[in-house]
């Protein structure tokens, strides 16, 4: 399996951001990682072996960032408004900096053949990025593969709001769209996957999903949105078992 690290200076964040790309060729998926994660941390709990014969066959190519949830999501007590421009900073990093060199990197993999668009993925918080970054985007972001999320800004930002946190927050925006907005109509085209267990360390997982759910289906969205069991926890091991199920099934 070709394995590549890239640490590149981002302009939006003033700052040097690092990812990994594992595959030559294939679909591009963006793993985003869990709470306050590293780019690491999907290889470094398993989940890229779950579907490294995809990776090998130049199905899937999977490229794995960094998060700055430090300073964001997970900085309860700091100021409020930095915490919201400092994601917004990064969500224009991903999409601005870092989605031009996946394509540029998938370009060349794929014999100079372009990717339509990327998939996005990720466990737990990065299940959170991953859908708000494709419902935000769905001119670059096809589809999701989104397993644990939260998709809420209630549980990090308690009764605090402001413009950038609605922008952020997919139960609240996607409330708001009408139905005949042209980004619905986008999503009624995307691959859209949630999936969350029913055991331990769930039960806000699954308020939000099943809230997600239901906004779908109001607006006519087509998504796979999937309970799991009641012996299926929040935690790596039941997603080294649902990632590579969705994955064989969607991407």
């Amino acid at each position: 399996m070709k394995k590549e690290w890239f640490k590149e200076y981002s302009e939006c964040l003033n700052r040097d951001m690092e990812f990994m790309v594992y595959g030559h060729a294939g679909q591009p998926m963006l793993v985003f990682p869990s709470q306050d994660g590293r780019y690491f941390d999907f290889e470094n709990n398993g989940m890229i072996a779950t579907i490294e014969h995809l990776i090998d066959q130049g199905r899937i190519q999977l490229f794995c960032c960094d998060s700055i949830d430090q300073e964001s999501w997970s900085a309860k007590g700091a100021d409020n408004r930095h915490r919201t421009y400092i994601h917004e900073q990064w969500f224009y990093y991903i999409v601005n900096e870092l989605v031009p060199r996946i394509f540029e990197i998938n370009y060349y993999g794929n014999g100079e053949s372009y990717a339509r668009g990327i998939y996005t993925t990720g466990c737990s918080m990065g299940a959170s990025h991953a859908l708000n970054f494709m419902l935000r985007k769905p001119d670059i972001f096809i589809g999701t593969i989104a397993l644990s999320g939260y998709y809420d800004s209630d549980l990090f930002f308690d009764n605090y709001h402001d413009e950038i946190l609605y922008r952020n927050s997919p139960i609240q925006y996607l409330h708001g769209m009408n139905y005949d907005h042209p980004y619905v109509e986008m999503y009624r085209h995307s691959h859209i996957v949630l999936c969350t267990g029913q055991g331990a360390w769930e039960d806000d997982m699954i308020r939000s999903t099943a809230r997600m759910k239901e906004l779908f289906e109001y607006k006519d969205i087509p998504a796979w949105v999937d309970f799991w069991g009641y012996d299926v926890d929040h935690d790596w091991p039941w997603w080294r078992i649902q990632f590579p199920y969705f994955v064989e099934r969607v991407v």
